[in-house]
């Protein structure tokens, strides 16, 4: 974890200041605190700073689970530690820079550093690095270097604002062919929903009149999109005598919402005669229809599949500062009823590098699978999933099998919004054993446990004014440690960041690895359609955490019940609802 501040903005004879402070928590591995002045003279950036740990002359020591800032808390020491640093960056043109910084880092001094004994058994050759920098595009950087003396770097980096798309998002509309238009209104529309993006459609006429869309939603990130664009292709298909219109979104026959309207509004709305404030004013909203008409649905999708790249990273074991494996995960699932998915996953890893020296802890619940980790071909996932929703806007969901890469057995959750979806309150729990190593359908024999159970209370409170969520699990995780888990995430134009914090009871614990230890770590999840330039409801996740301690530890769910819900609640579909135009 780092953190920086501007103390002084750059001004047209003075330095822009800043006080930086680096690893301030746990290992301290790269920990420093530092103040950095810098001007800039076109085409010359100038940079002088001065700091102690990582740039000082000694490194820091351990801090544990404290945190520990020298700076702040002995100013003298800090002072006696520090040394310079700074560089002078040339960048004529907007396209491309040369670099030169002057580093004070004694690696052969970084006892700690893992590193260390591989690299720097001796001072560097040089404390001087020079670099260049070349932006072909406005989010592309390629940037070539020469460090210490005797490294040549080459890096390709990728930079965006935070959900905003590198391509612009772009679906190609609709367009209805002179056959088509000789075909009955259903088919038409059906048809031209399952161009659009949607599967398993119904579309008929009630008795009464009115004209219902049941779809399922497999293109669109928000619920309100994929509303906007049913409703853009109805006045050209839909005849003017029509009145109410209810579209029902739901995901493999599980309703999520229902959107009832009228012709003659949506006419109005697409001839700008209303504002978009005012249609959903007098549109209706409802995510607590729990059935579809039953009626049989044409293009029927139940299988799907997928396969996309699979890269980890793993720092800091003894064996080596970074471990990593990169390969794909491919899955494939089927539907065969209402909220009913059977669902494979496989991960191929050729490059794989994972290997430690650590041994497995007192109660190893995670801090022994390295060597499922190690695999370079795993069944990750062979699962049944049920869901089911009543007409309380409660939802429930069961899973049995192979419920990820080193457990197997039974999980179950049920869950329910409050308040327009401001609460979703729950509860959940599993029973597994471990999986053998390296046998795909065997069972770990003589382990620790028998059986390993969890059982929580789960609650979440969505803040959509500020884009916040706060997920909280409170009762027994994997171990046997009971205690709270709390993830507070941020939502920024599809990019979700978040990070979690852990208090449990580590007593059952006899190790010290484990004992008086909180789990933590931070993640990131990005859209697909950032990079695509056509939306998507695919979406990648990384997360940052230790991975060999037990404490504070669940299995992977494949189907978390919150996440299911999602934004599929009125809060949130209220806020959401400039994505109809």
């Amino acid at each position: 974890m780092d953190l920086k501040l501007q103390t002084v903005r750059e001004g047209m004879y003075t330095p822009a200041v800043a006080v930086g402070i680096m690893d301030p928590h746990g290992t301290r591995l790269f920990s420093s605190q530092y103040v950095v002045a810098s001007k800039q003279f076109y085409p010359f950036d100038l940079t002088l700073g001065f700091g102690n740990g990582r740039f000082g002359k000694s490194q820091l020591p351990s801090k544990g689970e404290g945190f520990k800032v020298e700076m702040f808390e002995d100013p003298r020491a800090w002072f006696r530690d520090s040394q310079f640093f700074g560089g002078i960056q040339f960048a004529p043109s907007e396209k491309f820079a040369f670099m030169v910084e002057y580093s004070p880092v004694k690696y052969e001094k970084q006892v700690n550093d893992p590193a260390r004994d591989e690299y720097f058994t001796k001072p560097v050759p040089s404390p001087f690095n020079v670099g260049f920098r070349w932006r072909p595009t406005t989010w592309s950087e390629v940037g070539v270097s020469y460090q210490r003396g005797n490294q040549v770097g080459v890096n390709l980096s990728l930079t965006f604002d935070i959900g905003n798309p590198i391509i612009p998002i772009w679906d190609k509309p609709y367009r209805e062919t002179v056959k088509d238009r000789a075909r009955p209104l259903c088919e038409r529309l059906s048809q031209a929903l399952a161009m659009s993006g949607f599967s398993d459609i119904v579309v008929y006429v009630s008795d009464a009149g009115t004209l219902t869309i049941e779809a399922q939603n497999d293109k669109y990130f928000y619920s309100t999109r994929a509303i906007g664009v049913i409703l853009k292709l109805i006045p050209s298909i839909v005849p003017g005598d029509t009145g109410n219109i209810d579209i029902i979104l739901h995901r493999n026959g599980i309703p999520l919402m229902r959107f009832a309207t009228t012709l003659p509004d949506i006419m109005d709305l697409q001839k700008e005669r209303m504002e978009l404030w005012e249609f959903c004013l007098i549109s209706r909203t409802d995510t607590t229809v729990a059935d579809l008409s039953g009626r049989a649905p044409t293009h029927r999708r139940s299988l799907h599949y997928g396969i996309k790249p699979d890269i980890k990273g793993f720092f800091n074991d003894p064996s080596g500062f970074f471990k990593y494996r990169a390969g794909v995960a491919g899955w494939a699932s089927y539907g065969p009823w209402k909220g009913g998915t059977v669902l494979a996953e496989v991960l191929a890893y050729p490059l794989n590098t994972v290997s430690s020296t650590n041994e497995p802890l007192s109660r190893p619940v995670r801090s022994d699978i390295v060597p499922y980790l190690e695999e370079k071909l795993i069944l990750s996932r062979l699962m049944f999933n049920q869901i089911v929703k009543t007409d309380r806007e409660v939802y429930a969901r069961f899973a049995a099998g192979i419920l990820e890469v080193e457990y197997t057995g039974f999980d179950a959750e049920i869950a329910k919004p409050l308040r327009n979806g401001r609460f979703i309150v729950g509860a959940g729990g599993s029973i597994t054993k471990k999986r053998a190593v390296g046998k795909a359908f065997e069972l770990k024999k003589d382990d620790v446990k028998d059986y390993y159970s969890t059982a929580f209370l789960n609650g979440r409170i969505n803040i959509p004014e500020k884009e916040f969520a706060i997920d909280i699990m409170a009762g027994q995780f994997l171990a046997g440690d009971k205690g709270m888990r709390v993830m507070v995430s941020k939502f920024i134009k599809g990019v979700t960041v978040y990070a979690w914090y852990s208090v449990t009871d580590t007593s059952i614990f006899k190790d010290s690895y484990n004992r008086g230890y909180h789990d933590k770590g931070i993640g990131v999840s990005i859209p697909l359609n950032l990079f695509t330039g056509t939306d998507s409801r695919t979406t990648y996740s990384y997360a940052l955490s230790p991975w060999t301690r037990d404490v504070a530890q669940d299995i992977d769910h494949s189907y978390g019940l919150f996440d299911y819900i999602g934004r599929d609640v009125k809060i949130y579909l209220d806020k959401d609802k400039e994505w109809i135009q």
